[in-house]
């Protein structure tokens, strides 16, 4: 019984986090930088590749570094990437949006703002990053691969769980700027 509400609640919290497409009059869960849903119809990043989407496949179990990432643009995606780690763990509601895309198809910054104010007075939320890898870049796009352990600890009951699992964050230069566009997620299975 214990392991079931400990599941329906991380279910719970990982509904809360997810946040409406910009389809006009239509809202879905998927493409927001919080539930970890590809915009194009694929339900995780292992379960296809088209044109627009993540460039690789993450069934293989290896990670490589793009090519001939120019030493200044990889520093700047990488602070950019840390930047949005960091606001997060900060709760800096104005910080985390300064790193997104205001362009972005798969969120709207409005939908993007409402749902963590939400989120951030009825939990305490941290996100741990490692195995930070850019894995594909040109000079208007990059894809930084990640792993990911979040805690997520309810305010008022104090129940916390720990899930982990592995994120592509698909950046865009907007204006000179490296911003986050778009958010690739699949949770790792439960440990038995």
């Amino acid at each position: 019984m214990k392991k079931q509400s400990l599941f329906l609640l991380m279910f719970s919290i990982l509904l809360i986090l997810s946040a409406c497409s910009k389809d006009e009059g239509e809202q879905t869960n998927q493409g927001s930088v919080d539930d970890g849903e590809a915009a194009g119809g694929y339900g995780s990043i292992d379960h296809g590749v088209n044109e627009k989407g993540v460039g690789f496949n993450m069934a293989g179990g290896s990670i490589e570094e793009a090519q001939d990432i120019p030493a200044a643009e990889k520093a700047t995606i990488l602070d950019t990437f840390q930047a949005y780690i960091d606001a997060f763990n900060h709760k800096d509601i104005d910080a985390y949006i300064s790193v997104l895309s205001p362009n972005s198809e798969s969120f709207s910054i409005e939908d993007e703002r409402a749902l963590l104010e939400d989120t951030f007075k009825e939990y305490n939320v941290t996100r741990e990053a490692s195995d930070v890898t850019i894995v594909k870049y040109d000079e208007n796009e990059a894809q930084l691969f990640a792993k990911l352990k979040t805690t997520f600890k309810q305010i008022e009951s104090g129940l916390e769980t720990k899930p982990t699992g592995r994120q592509v964050t698909v950046f865009h230069k907007t204006d000179g700027q490296w911003k986050v566009d778009s958010i690739y997620y699949i949770g790792d299975e439960e440990q038995k």
